[in-house]
C-alpha cells in the first residue's frame, strides 16, 4: 500500500496481483480486488475499475465504499461527453 500511496501506481498494481497470487482467503481478497479497482479509477481506466469492484463484491458484498465508487463512475461517464 506504500507505493500505491507514493503515487506509484505502476509498482503498486504489481503488488496487489502478487497479494492476490498468494491470498486465498475471500474477504481478503475483497480489498485486494478494491484496492486494485481504486488504482485503475485513478488511472482513469473506468470500466477496468468497474470489473474490479464487481470482483470485490462477489467475494464480500458489505464493501459500501466499492458501491459509492462505482456510483461515482456511472455519474462520471453518464455526464461526460462522448
Amino acid at each position: 500500500m506504500s507505493a500505491q500511496s507514493e503515487g506509484n501506481y505502476a509498482e503498486a498494481l504489481q503488488n496487489y496481483y502478487e497479494a492476490m497470487r498468494l491470498e486465498i482467503d475471500p474477504y481478503d481478497r475483497s480489498y485486494i480486488l478494491y484496492n486494485i479497482g481504486l488504482i485503475h479509477t485513478r488511472n482513469g481506466e473506468h470500466t477496468k475499475a468497474l470489473e474490479y469492484y464487481f470482483r470485490a463484491l462477489e467475494r464480500n458484498p458489505f464493501l459500501p465504499q466499492a458501491f459509492n465508487n462505482m456510483a461515482v463512475i456511472y455519474h462520471y461517464v453518464r455526464l461526460s461527453p462522448l
